[in-house]
């Protein structure tokens, strides 16, 4: 059975959807872009920035559940400019230890309210 995952810890969401859905054995984040939990947009934020933001707003979402990111089993990054590939993943790259889950990166016409990074998360409870 579906239960809604909500946190005041990352931003609400700003359409239909939810922060993250979850049926008790996986976790689905909604993508998250580098909006804070008060609103503030950092869209002109390097993208570095932007990443953290991003993956900041997945964790606590996981943290609301009592998981960290060793639940990740794969995560989605949106890209505005793939350019930026090389930025956002050090960035990425300091929010995993040495077993990082899959992942897959793409470069998208456009990102809402003009991010330059969204990032979505599947996790799971095992």
């Amino acid at each position: 059975m579906k239960r809604i995952i909500s946190t005041d810890d990352a931003p609400g969401a700003v359409g239909a959807y939810s922060q993250a859905t979850t049926n008790g054995s996986l976790l689905f984040t909604a993508g998250q872009i580098p909006l804070t939990p008060d609103g503030e947009l950092l869209d002109d934020a390097d993208i570095g920035t932007q990443t953290a933001q991003s993956l900041d707003n997945i964790m606590a979402i996981l943290g609301a559940e009592g998981l960290d990111s060793s639940a990740i089993l794969k995560m989605t990054v949106f890209l505005n400019d793939i350019e930026d590939f090389e930025e956002m993943n050090e960035t990425y790259a300091t929010y995993f230890d040495d077993e990082p889950p899959a992942r897959s990166a793409l470069e998208v016409g456009a990102l809402p309210k003009g991010a330059g990074v969204e990032i979505e998360a599947i996790a799971t409870f095992e």
